[in-house]
C-alpha cells in the first residue's frame, strides 16, 4: 500500500499509519450519547473516565488569580520549576523515593506524555509488552509511533494478577518495553509489591526491556494494598502520571513524565517540537492541588468505594459475571455473555433502548471482548437509575 491513499473525488488522503489506528470506542459512545442527548433523551454515562465530583475550589481560585496575574504566557517546556519541584516532593512524601525535578516534563495531560515517551523509545518495529486487558489507546498509541504492541496474558483467577511466565515468554529479541498500569484500566487491579520487584528484575538484565509505567490512578484504592511506584524498584523507569483523575481535573490537561537521565534531553526537544509547553495558569493550579489539603481526595475516595459496591451487587444480581471487584481505579470489568459475544453491539443496543452508556470490551483487548466496562465515576443516584434501566433490557433477555 502506498503512503497515501486517494479519495474518490480524486484527492489525497490520509496516510496509512492515520487511516488505521483503531478508534477509542468508549468516546465513540459518548458522541453517539451526545448525540441522543440533544434529542432530548436522558443518558447515564458510565462509558468514560469523567470524575462527576468537581475540583477543589482552592485549585480553580489559584488558576483565576493566576490568570488574572498574567500568567498566561510560554513557560519553559519542562515545565515551570516550582511544579516539577511540587511534583517531586510527591514521591518523597508518598512513596519515600528520590527524584530529581530535572527528569519531570510536565505534560498536557498523560496522553502526550506517552506520545513523548513511545516517540523517544521506539524504532520501527520494535515490540512493547502490554497486559492484556489493558488501556484501551495503548495499542494505537504504540503502533502509530512504529512500535508493535504485544499482549500477554493476565491471571484472572488471580485478581488479573500478572502472568510472569507468560510476561517472560513473551519477551523476544524485539522487545523494547513493557507497559504496566496499576491501579489498572479497566480492571481495577493494584500490582503487588511482588509483581513490581519481578518486573524491576526483568528490566535489570543485560539488554532487559525498559519498564513504563502508567500511574495515573495512583491514590485511587479502596483496600490495605496502596499502588507502589515502579520508580522505588526501578530508578530508571518511565512513570506517566497527572491530575485528572486523582485532583479531578480532566479538562484542565495537565500531567507528568519522569524520565531516565538519558532521555532527559530528547524528550524535551519532542516537546518543544510538538506541545511547547503546559499552560502557564493550569501549571499554578497543579501546584496548589499538590500543596493544599488533600481531605477531598480520601472523601473521593471513600464516595467511590460505596458506588463500586453497590454497582458491583447490581451487576451481579442482573446477570453480569464480575471475576474481580475492582481494588482501585473506578471501574468494574463486568462479563456480558448473556447478552450476547458482540461487546460493540450490545453497548450499542444499551445505550439506545436503556439510555445507558457504557465502554464495550472490545476496547480493552480480546481477554475483555465479550465484557463491558462500568465507571463509577457518576452519581450514586444515577448508577441506581442506570441500574434500573438495565434491567428492564437485560430482564427481557434472561
Amino acid at each position: 500500500m502506498g503512503r497515501a491513499a486517494f479519495g474518490c473525488d480524486g484527492a489525497v488522503g490520509p496516510v496509512e499509519r492515520a487511516v488505521e489506528i483503531p478508534p477509542f470506542l468508549a468516546m465513540d459512545v459518548m458522541a453517539e450519547a451526545a448525540a441522543l442527548e440533544r434529542q432530548g433523551r436522558d443518558v447515564v454515562h458510565m462509558e468514560v473516565g469523567e470524575p462527576d465530583l468537581p475540583c477543589d475550589g482552592h485549585v480553580v481560585e489559584a488558576g483565576v488569580r493566576a490568570l488574572r496575574d498574567g500568567r498566561a504566557r510560554y513557560t519553559v517546556t519542562e515545565g515551570i520549576l516550582p511544579l516539577r519541584e511540587a511534583i517531586a516532593a510527591r514521591y518523597a512524601e508518598r512513596y519515600g523515593v528520590e527524584v530529581d525535578p530535572e527528569r519531570i516534563v510536565v505534560t498536557t495531560g498523560a496522553s502526550p506524555a506517552f506520545f513523548l515517551v513511545w516517540g523517544a523509545l521506539l524504532d520501527a518495529g520494535d515490540e512493547v509488552l502490554i497486559p492484556d486487558p489493558h488501556y484501551a489507546c495503548y495499542p494505537g498509541q504504540i503502533a502509530f509511533l512504529g512500535g508493535v504492541p504485544v499482549r500477554f496474558p493476565l491471571d484472572v483467577h488471580r485478581g488479573y494478577a500478572f502472568d510472569l511466565d507468560a510476561l517472560r515468554a513473551g519477551i523476544g529479541p524485539h522487545t523494547r518495553a513493557i507497559l504496566l498500569n496499576s491501579p489498572s484500566n479497566p480492571t481495577g487491579t493494584v500490582a503487588s509489591r511482588d509483581e513490581l520487584r519481578a518486573l524491576a528484575e526483568l528490566a535489570s538484565r543485560p539488554g532487559g526491556p525498559w519498564i513504563v509505567s502508567d500511574e495515573i490512578y495512583h491514590g485511587v484504592e479502596y483496600g490495605p494494598e496502596r499502588a507502589d511506584t515502579m520508580l522505588r524498584w526501578n530508578p530508571d523507569a518511565f512513570v506517566i502520571d497527572g491530575f485528572s483523575k486523582r485532583w479531578r481535573m480532566t479538562g484542565w490537561r495537565l500531567g507528568w513524565v519522569v524520565l531516565p537521565q538519558a532521555f532527559v534531553r530528547c524528550v524535551r526537544k519532542m516537546h518543544q517540537n510538538y506541545f511547547l509547553c503546559a499552560s502557564e495558569f493550569v501549571q499554578h493550579a497543579g501546584m496548589a492541588a499538590l500543596a493544599g489539603p488533600q481531605d477531598s481526595v480520601a472523601a473521593m475516595v471513600a464516595t467511590y468505594d460505596g458506588r463500586r459496591r453497590r454497582l458491583v451487587d447490581g451487576l451481579r444480581r442482573l446477570g453480569f459475571r464480575i471475576d474481580y471487584e475492582p481494588a482501585g481505579a473506578f471501574y468494574v470489568l463486568a462479563g456480558a455473555e448473556h447478552l450476547g459475544d458482540d461487546s460493540v453491539e450490545v453497548s450499542r443496543r444499551l445505550l439506545r433502548e436503556a439510555g445507558v452508556a457504557v465502554a464495550p470490551g472490545a476496547d480493552f483487548g480480546p481477554a475483555a471482548r465479550t465484557a463491558l466496562r462500568f465507571s463509577y465515576a457518576t452519581a450514586l443516584d444515577r448508577i441506581e437509575l442506570g441500574l434500573e434501566r438495565l434491567a428492564a433490557v437485560v430482564g427481557a433477555d434472561r
